[in-house]
Formats: C-alpha cells, sequence, structure tokens
C-alpha cells in the first residue's frame, strides 16, 4: 500500500505495478529466495489473490451484492471470478476469442454474458458456456434492459435493408431469439452498393441505460450525436448533437436527470435531459479518447463526476467543475469501476497487475476489506517520503549538455517522466563536474555573492547627520533595520527636550571615561582607554594610615625611590620583621633567594620544605608546656 496522490485529498494504491514490481518467471524463481529479506517485500502485501493476467486486462466489474469481481484478459484469452469474502481467486476460465466487454446479468456471478472480437455472444454459467451466438456485425458495446430481459448490442456498419442507418441489436433472453434492431442514424459511407460498410463506415460506439429512473436508453455515435431511444415506444425519442469528435462514453446520473459524455478528442459536457445546453464543460488534457465516465456521491452528499482515458483517471465537482483528485497509474488504462458504497476503484489495465486504488474522501474501504481505514489512518501519521527524492529531474537538451543522452533507455539511471527523464543525484553530480570542472569555484563565489547580499541587507537605511554623539544617533536608527521605512525623527532624535544631547558639546559621550567602559564593556573604543587611578590613591591613603598605628610617621621620599615591596615570611623557623619602603636591605633566606618575580599584593606567603631530619624545636617565649606540640612555627598564626 502507498500513497500515490500526496494532495488535499489523497489517494492510496492498493494494489498495481507501482506497489508490486512485475519480474520475469526467470528472474522471479531465481530471488525467490531471497525476496523474504527484501524490505519493499515485507512492506506490501496482497489485497486480493492473483489479482493479475498473463499480458493485460480488458474489463473488470463488481456485482451487485459485493461478493464478486469478474475481470477479463489475455494472453491466453480467459475471464478470472475472485471471491471477496476469501480475498482469493475462484477460478478462471479460457474462451475462444480475446473479450471485449461482458455484463453481469444477476446479482452474482452465476449469470453473465460476454461480448467476443469474433463477432459471438456468450453466456456464461458457473458450470460452464451456457450458450454462443453469432452477431450479424462486428459489436462495440453492452447494454441490459431488465425490465424486459434484453440485451442491446451497439454495432458497427449499415443495416442489410439498405436504409443507410447503423443498427443496435436486440437480443430477448425470455424468448431465445433476436427481436428487431433500432436504427440509428451514423451517416453515409462511400461504400459500393450492396455492402454494409467500407473502411470509413460510422458505427453506435457506447450505450448508456437510466437503469434506476425512467429507463430511457442513449446510444452514442460516431458522428457526434446521440440518440435517445424509450423501450417502452421501441423508437427514438430525441438526438443531441454538435459535439467535437466520436462519443466514446455515456452514463446516467442516479436519479437519471444528468447525462454525462466524453468524446474522442477528451471533452467532456455534462447535460441535463430537461436542457438542450451543457451545463458543464471540461477537458481531460491529454487528447486521448475518454474510456469511462462515472457519476459518483461523497459521504457527504457531494456529486462528483470520474472521467477516465488511458493515461489519467479525473474526478471532477459536477457543481462547480473543479478537479477534486488524480490519478495517473504507470501503463494505459483500458476499463475503470467504482465499488459500489465505498472509495476503492478497480481499473482493467495493460499491466500484468490490475489496479486498486482507495480514496478515503470519496468513501470508507468495503466491508470485504475494512482493515484498509486503519491502515490509512496509520500512514497518515506517519512521515511520507518522496518517490524521486535521490534523483533530479532533467529535460532532453540539458541531458545533451551534460553528454548524457546516450543512456535514454539503455539504464535504470534515467527514468522517464512527462516531458524529460529523472536521473539519478549521483550521476547528475559527477556529470556536471565533468562537463564544468571549475563549477566548485562558481558555487563558492555563488555562496559568497549570498553572504555579501545578505550583509547588505542589515545596512542601516536611513543616516541623520549630527553635531555631537554621532554614534548614538546611528545605533538608535540601527534598531530600525527591519522596517521597509526608517524614520529619522523616531525616539529622542525628534524629541525636543534631548536636543542638546545632539548638539551641544557639553553633553559629549566621553568613551574613554570609566563610567562608560563599565556599562559598554563590549564597545571597541578608538585609542587607547586613560588608566584610572583613583583606586590605587585610596589604597596608598589606606596603607599609609595602617602604618602610622604601628610606627609615627616618616618623611616621605620621592617617588622615584620610593619601592613598594612589602613581604612577610618564615625562614626556619626565625622570626623576621616586616619592613617597607625600602628603609633597609631584606636578609636574603632561602623562600627570598627562590623567589625572582614581583611581588604583588600586600603579604607573599612562601611554604618553605623541611628537612627529613627531625630539629629540636626552638623555646617558646611563654610557659613551657609538655603535653602538646609548639606552634611557634606554624605561618598561619601570623595571618
Amino acid at each position: 500500500m502507498k500513497l500515490t496522490n500526496p494532495g488535499p485529498v489523497p489517494v492510496y494504491t492498493v494494489a498495481g505495478p507501482s506497489t508490486a514490481r512485475p519480474l520475469p518467471e526467470w528472474l522471479l524463481r531465481r530471488r525467490k529466495r531471497s525476496s523474504k529479506y527484501d524490505p519493499e517485500s515485507l512492506n506490501n502485501f496482497e489485497l486480493i489473490q492473483e489479482f493479475s493476467f498473463e499480458e493485460a486486462s480488458n474489463c473488470v466489474r463488481v456485482s451487485e451484492d459485493g461478493n464478486w469481481i469478474m475481470s477479463s484478459g489475455t494472453y491466453k484469452p480467459q475471464f478470472h471470478v475472485h471471491n471477496t469474502q476469501e480475498l482469493s481467486l475462484s477460478f478462471a476460465r479460457h474462451t475462444k476469442s480475446e473479450n471485449t466487454t461482458f455484463l453481469l446479468l444477476s446479482s452474482d456471478y452465476s449469470k453473465s454474458v460476454h461480448l467476443q472480437s469474433d463477432r459471438s455472444l456468450e453466456f456464461h454459467t458457473p458450470m460452464g458456456c451456457h450458450y454462443e451466438v453469432r452477431l450479424p456485425r462486428f459489436g462495440r458495446d453492452l447494454a441490459y434492459l431488465r425490465q424486459s430481459t434484453e440485451v442491446l448490442v451497439p454495432a458497427v456498419g449499415l443495416s442489410s435493408d439498405g436504409s443507410g442507418y447503423g443498427e443496435v441489436f436486440r437480443l430477448d433472453l425470455e424468448r431465445g431469439q433476436f427481436l428487431r434492431p433500432w436504427q440509428v442514424d451514423v451517416g453515409e459511407d462511400d461504400a459500393p452498393s450492396g455492402l454494409q460498410g467500407g473502411i470509413h463506415v460510422g458505427a453506435v460506439n457506447v450505450a448508456a441505460v437510466a437503469e434506476k429512473s425512467h429507463g430511457l436508453c442513449a446510444f452514442g455515435t460516431s458522428i457526434s450525436t446521440v440518440e435517445f431511444f424509450d423501450p417502452r415506444t421501441k423508437g427514438r425519442v430525441a438526438v443531441l448533437g454538435g459535439h467535437d469528435g466520436e462519443v466514446t462514453a455515456l452514463d446516467y446520473s442516479h436519479d437519471g436527470l444528468s447525462l454525462a459524455l466524453g468524446t474522442s478528442t477528451g471533452q467532456i459536457r455534462v447535460f441535463d435531459l430537461r436542457n438542450p445546453r451543457p451545463l458543464l464543460k471540461k477537458d481531460q488534457g491529454m487528447g486521448l479518447p475518454i474510456k469511462n465516465l462515472i457519476h459518483l456521491r461523497t459521504p457527504t452528499e457531494e456529486r462528483k463526476l470520474l472521467s477516465a482515458d488511458k493515461r489519467i483517471i479525473k474526478i471532477w465537482d459536477e457543481h462547480t467543475g473543479d478537479l477534486w483528485t488524480s490519478v495517473e497509474p504507470l501503463v494505459d488504462l483500458n476499463f475503470v469501476t467504482h465499488v459500489p458504497d465505498s472509495g476503492m476503484l478497480l481499473t482493467a489495465n495493460e499491466g500484468k497487475h490490475m489496479h486498486c486504488f482507495f480514496i478515503p474522501n470519496l468513501g470508507l474501504a468495503p466491508k470485504w476489506c475494512h482493515f484498509l481505514d486503519n491502515l490509512v489512518h496509520e500512514m497518515e501519521n506517519e512521515k511520507q517520503t518522496e518517490t524521486y527524492d535521490n534523483y533530479k529531474f532533467l529535460t532532453k537538451p540539458e541531458l545533451k549538455s551534460l553528454s548524457l543522452d546516450h543512456l535514454i533507455g539503455k539504464t535504470n539511471l534515467l527514468r522517464p517522466y512527462m516531458h524529460g527523464y529523472f536521473v539519478a543525484a549521483k550521476l547528475y553530480d559527477q556529470a556536471r563536474l565533468i562537463t564544468n570542472p571549475y563549477i566548485w569555484e562558481e558555487e563558492r563565489a555563488r555562496r559568497i555573492k549570498e553572504k555579501i547580499e545578505k550583509e547588505r541587507a542589515t545596512r542601516i537605511r536611513g543616516v541623520k547627520k549630527v553635531k555631537v554623539n554621532q554614534k548614538l544617533a546611528d545605533k538608535i536608527l540601527q534598531r530600525q533595520d527591519k522596517r521597509t521605512k526608517v524614520d529619522l525623527e523616531a525616539g529622542i532624535l525628534g524629541d525636543s527636550r534631548f536636543g542638546k544631547l545632539f548638539e551641544d558639546e557639553e553633553f559629549k559621550v566621553d568613551e574613554n571615561s570609566y563610567e562608560f567602559r563599565a556599562l559598554n564593556p563590549s564597545t571597541q573604543v578608538d585609542g587607547a582607554p586613560e588608566k584610572d587611578t583613583r583606586f590605587a590613591q585610596n589604597s596608598t591613603d589606606e596603607e599609609s594610615g595602617s602604618e602610622s598605628d604601628r610606627a609615627p610617621r616618616k618623611e616621605k621620599k620621592p617617588k622615584d625611590d620610593v619601592v613598594m615591596r612589602v613581604s612577610s615570611s618564615t625562614a626556619k623557623g626565625g622570626k623576621i620583621r616586616d619592613t617597607a619602603l625600602g628603609s633597609r636591605p631584606q636578609k636574603q633566606t632561602r623562600a627570598a633567594k627562590a623567589r625572582t618575580e614581583d611581588v604583588v599584593g600586600e603579604q607573599s606567603i612562601t611554604f618553605v620544605p623541611e628537612s627529613k631530619k627531625k630539629k629540636p624545636q626552638p623555646a617558646a617565649p611563654t610557659e613551657k608546656r609538655t603535653d602538646r606540640r609548639s606552634a611557634s612555627t606554624n605561618t598561619f598564626r601570623r595571618l
């Protein structure tokens, strides 16, 4: 299960070529043992067993009770019946020729009619082919009238009575015989008389029946007309023409009042049967014939219209004509059907595996796979990754400029998509470096230019010239750098009370002052800052005051002769008295000899290592006590 369209209306691919990798039989057998270790295989699951054909599928339909899915395909020509209760293949049956389309006549698979490509009409039951009848001309489509049990077969060519009209064959299943065909105008033909059609003969392409309402039958022709027949009167009641291209698809709404038609040029028209003018005109955009049109209803009773060609499926809002969501499979589509009362779409396509899409906004999952609702809820909470995260999209001219055009169709490194190719990111970087060896220098120059432009965007766009404090004015204006327009009179710049701040020299900010540097420590000031000596003066006064308490004041010496070195130390337990102002030379102790750097601070404390030999302690000046150790040599006692 994979998120195909991560838009406002998400579309999940439950089954199909975009999730299951189609491998040849010989390669599949080789990888059979190692596939269980493949992460992609571990994340995938098979919703319906063997929901595929050998080559391609032509048509797929769901029974009314929702318990059976019938599909036809090739090669060899066959059709499959799947049981939705078991999510597996019930049986497969081969036919003599390829199937064009089929209808389920009963509420289950027990009665079905198949239009074959060899002009035969086969009726199948669970036991096998019940009956086969040959048609006069090749059929294009099938329709069924339940009220009268008639099978309608639009055909190619002109009628055999020479009237020049096309025919819709009618087979009465109750009587078991053909009834008089309905004649539909398909235009004239240039074939010789006596033949029923030439190369460019007209045809009745498609049929639609308003089965759940009034029962009116509509037939689209190759001459861009739609003819309506009433099964009660067995005749034509109206003709709707003037379309662009052949009519290739028709569908009635649930109430039978709205008819949607598609043409061979990709045009879509929605008509009200009471008005000949179209209510809605849309273009599929691909220029391909429309294959299917389906009227849908959301759980909120919004009316939607599904249109499909062989390339893309689009769902439109029937009232506004806006595109609601779209799905673009990897292979060409042949037929699209909707599972009733759900948000699931089944497609028959050219790939080996048939597609199964789930649109939660269109409805809940069918009752036979209700677990899809829980899976969708879990996937919504997961982070989705893009399919081509490691790829670069390049057009064909860009590939030629990189000399990679020779790899087209020869390697999986180039993946075709729309009008170009997805190239592996590593291959793109290598090719670009080989083509332009200076690509890294150009990239560096580009990044430098972007950085310069980014810095320019933060510059001050408005400058106001003032006499004093120009830096202060620039700093105020810089606060408006994120504004589209700079106000030169913002804040104190336009306040008359602060006018002298930018005019009078007395109010100039001294950036070298101590107060400015304390308030703006990170501001770089031009020039060397002046040394503040206030604290030094205060400390000198304090020292001089303390010295006066200890000794009489001495006369001051010149500043050049004063040596501010005050120290305190011990040597061998002895006591050296503090000296100051360099009045006499200091006694050289062991610690003093070892110290050569300048002493900073009021005191310096030195821990002198002592020898291991125990030395006699000097006598203390106080009373001797033998009960405790002397602490006269403890340096910290002098602190």
